[in-house]
């Protein structure tokens, strides 16, 4: 653990601040550390809590910066949710998807099939390195 990290836990341990603050506080570290490869396998291995994209990019000469996590239990309650959709609004949403390029059955999308899905996303970290930018999808 590094030093401003257990800073921010002791000041939270000593009625300082909330735990809502010490999560802000928290993050803003994450935020300021530059990503290395070494991060999504420096997190303990058991059930992953998020999806995470993390892109800086360079376009027109100014910089830009994304950085999302996703509860990854919003997956699953989307999933789960997809199963109440009617099937001919399921047939409609699959047209307008293919339409658009995008060729994806929603049908097939099951909710026995999602904690295979998650368990291997667990497992990958994709890394694209451009001269403009770089981009990592990972699970932490």
């Amino acid at each position: 653990m590094n030093e401003e990290r257990k800073n921010i836990l002791d000041m939270l341990a000593e009625g300082k601040i909330t735990a809502e603050e010490a999560e802000q506080l928290i993050a803003a570290l994450e935020r300021a550390q530059p990503p290395t490869s070494a991060s999504p396998a420096a997190r303990p291995k058991g059930r992953a809590k998020y999806l995470r994209v993390m892109m800086e990019f360079l376009d027109e000469g100014e910089s830009g910066r994304l950085n999302v996590r996703v509860p990854l239990q919003l997956l699953r309650a989307g999933v789960q949710l997809a199963a109440l959709i009617p099937p001919q609004a399921l047939d409609r949403a699959n047209a307008e998807l293919s339409k658009s390029g995008v060729p994806f059955d929603l049908t097939q999308l099951k909710p026995e099939h999602l904690e295979a899905l998650v368990e291997h996303l667990d497992e990958t970290v994709v890394e694209l390195e451009q001269p403009d930018g770089h981009l990592r999808v990972f699970c932490e």
